[in-house]
């Protein structure tokens, strides 16, 4: 379906792929597979972050009620936040493109 798609949109099909081949039948990932899941599949964006307080944070909230569900949206947000605090992320700022 995304053939002709961009590489953003390419990036966040695979996302909600990655996230709905986790979820349950009502498209729900408790808060326990949402850190597995995250750690997981998105381990280097997550690795060598485990001392900022925002991760703590982030990581806390999926260790309390556990068994609570998050939808796609709420699995995104955590994503997209602890993409923005990832050092990954500076390397990847710091590459030049020649396209």
């Amino acid at each position: 379906a995304l053939r002709k798609g961009s590489d953003l949109e390419k990036a966040f099909a695979t996302a909600a792929l990655v996230y709905n081949s986790y979820a349950d039948p009502e498209s729900k990932l408790s808060k326990a597979a949402t850190k597995s899941l995250l750690q997981s599949q998105f381990g280097h964006f997550i690795q060598g972050q485990e001392n900022k307080p925002k991760y703590q944070e982030i990581i806390s909230s999926l260790d309390e009620e556990s068994e609570n569900k998050i939808n796609f949206e709420d699995f995104m947000i955590l994503l997209v936040s602890l993409t923005l605090m990832s050092d990954l992320l500076q390397e990847i700022k710091n590459v030049k493109t020649t396209k």
